[in-house]
């Protein structure tokens, strides 16, 4: 769970954004148990399908996460399982800004982004 100091100040975890994103939340927590994987590994196996040069960088202070993060390398999504997630949560249903209120970077943070195509060795 999100540390509660945390939640007090983001936006996306605050009064209405967060009874909106619980119900997002739900849709996710029941196509995991369809995989049979956590939402988390649900969500990261998600990323892993959007591209050659899309990584997901989790983080995590404890080791059973990251156990956990390494299982979502076994959930296997097939091209219309990755629609059907994006189909269920759509990005722009997600309720709140991405960034703590007053330092929303994102009218001006990807100009300093460069993201190189992937390299097959």
């Amino acid at each position: 769970m999100v540390n509660l100091a945390y939640q007090a100040f983001h936006p996306r975890f605050q009064a209405e954004n967060l009874d909106k994103n619980k119900k997002l939340f739900e849709r996710i927590e029941s196509l995991a148990k369809k995989h049979e994987c956590t939402p988390a590994q649900l969500a990261l196996a998600w990323v892993l399908q959007q591209g050659q040069d899309v990584v997901p960088i989790p983080g995590t202070t404890k080791i059973k996460n990251l156990d956990q993060n390494i299982g979502a390398l076994s959930v296997k999504l097939s091209e219309e399982e990755v629609k059907e997630i994006s189909a269920v949560v759509p990005i722009d249903d997600v309720a709140g800004g991405r960034h703590f209120n007053g330092l929303d970077q994102s009218s001006w943070i990807w100009k300093f982004a460069n993201t190189p195509p992937k390299v097959s060795t």
